[in-house]
């Protein structure tokens, strides 16, 4: 939300190029807060402003800005200054937007780079998006595991000022293969006996991602674990980096967001709703809205197979849209329930007979609540009480259907390797919109010709 409070003064203080005040700006309140107050300036006011603070400073305003933003402003200023910006950010955050910059400007951008720092980019992009390589610093404390306590904290004070976070030591050998983990709580708490060496105060036992893990199961780790941090090692258990809580925040959000998206049969959005362009964003609706329109004629072409009984008891016809509704809106609560179950961790494909169990009595309860309600109004239309039991007796076969086809499929789709969230609800409507016509008539042929 754009903050209008200092706009005014900002927009006259870079008039009057007023270095003193512009500096006084930058330093003075909270990063976040300095970045929400120029929130109103154009692109080019914002840069301006941030040349008034030091380089470190000017990075950690910057990264309040949302990614659209800042991909604006290192495209369109002069790119010594980028150079200067992209070099005091964090590792991780610098690669991200490098990414999502044209391959023209980011090679005018490497070049400018101190040589440790290029390299830095160049391998961290090298690894394949979605994989822990790719969302992981290689700014990590990194201590021998021959240091005492007192000799562990002045070695981490040379190393603070270049750090993304202090929460866990790392402890490794000559050649940088990971030993043990030590928190800066146990570092601090041991100073008490300060001979105690790093190898004897470590916990061995430590919880790591390898460098080419999926994201989304790093994630589970970290949740699972309550940690901060989890370190990134190469096959040969050599500490690449670390992956800090932010980072996976930002992953579940994003994994969240994609199974949501496919749950209502979109294909997942690479930008924002509301700056992803027209066409893109009609084509990953528009090719699942055309694969469940073909579904639908499933669907008409069931009802033509079924014309004569719908002629010959034309009362059929007013209830076809409840069957419909009622099957379809069943499947679509147990698919939700079952895929977001499985995204937080809550079941796993073992869990399939207690899945199914359950969703059998659940079924049995709600079709039988709902088939007394559809009795009581089929009751008043049918042309007699019997003839109007079809409709209970169907919505109930319907809906088991229903709750059981939502809660098998996306198991299934678990089991043959694929997200389960493809099965997107309007996919299991449609399944269970034909399957339900197929029982309506059925049904209707075995208690309306007797």
């Amino acid at each position: 939300m754009t903050n209008t409070l200092f706009l005014p003064e900002l927009r006259e203080m870079l008039a009057d190029n007023n270095r003193a005040e512009l500096e006084e700006f930058c330093t003075t309140l909270n990063a976040g807060r300095t970045a929400e107050f120029m929130e109103g300036l154009t692109d080019a006011e914002v840069w301006q402003v941030l040349q008034f603070a030091q380089p470190e400073r000017r990075s950690e305003i910057f990264g309040y800005f949302d990614e659209e933003r800042q991909l604006s402003m290192l495209a369109q200023q002069p790119t010594e200054q980028v150079a200067e910006l992209v070099e005091e950010l964090a590792a991780d955050d610098r690669v991200d937007l490098l990414q999502q910059l044209d391959d023209e400007h980011v090679d005018t951008i490497l070049p400018l780079l101190p040589v440790e720092e290029r390299r830095d980019i160049q391998r961290l992009r090298s690894y394949a998006e979605g994989t822990a390589g790719s969302l992981m610093t290689t700014e990590v404390a990194k201590l021998a595991d021959r240091l005492t306590a007192r000799e562990a904290l002045e070695e981490l004070s040379r190393q603070a000022s270049e750090l993304e976070t202090i929460y866990y030591l790392y402890v490794v050998d000559d050649d940088n293969h990971l030993r043990g983990i030590v928190s800066t709580r146990q570092l601090v708490s041991s100073l008490a006996q300060p001979h105690r060496t790093l190898r004897e105060m470590m916990e061995t036992d430590v919880v790591v991602a390898m460098v080419d893990e999926d994201q989304e199961s790093v994630a589970e780790k970290v949740e699972h674990f309550n940690l901060l941090a989890i370190p990134v090692l190469d096959p040969g258990r050599q500490l690449l980096g670390i992956i800090t809580h932010d980072d996976v925040i930002d992953v579940v959000r994003e994994e969240l967001t994609e199974d949501a998206q496919r749950i209502a049969a979109v294909t997942p959005l690479e930008r924002d709703f509301l700056r992803i362009g027209l066409v893109t964003l009609s084509w990953k609706r528009g090719i699942w809205l055309t694969i469940l329109f073909f579904a639908a004629l499933l669907t008409a072409f069931a009802l033509r197979h079924y014309e004569l009984e719908l002629e010959t008891y034309a009362w059929l016809v007013w209830f076809i849209p409840l069957i419909i509704s009622a099957g379809g809106n069943s499947g679509s609560q147990s698919a939700t329930l079952v895929i977001t179950a499985m995204t937080g961790g809550e079941i796993e494909l073992r869990d399939w007979r207690t899945v199914l169990m359950r969703e059998s009595v659940v079924s049995l309860m709600l079709g039988g609540f709902i088939a007394v309600i559809g009795y009581a109004v089929a009751f008043f239309i049918a042309p007699c009480p019997s003839d109007a039991l079809v409709i209970p007796l169907t919505l109930l076969a319907v809906m088991i259907t229903g709750c059981l086809c939502g809660a098998t499929l996306p198991l299934v789709f678990k089991r043959l390797g694929l997200d389960p969230a493809l099965m997107s609800n309007p996919f299991v409507a449609g399944i269970v919109d034909i399957m339900g016509i197929v029982i309506y008539i059925n049904v209707a042929r075995m208690i309306l010709a007797n």
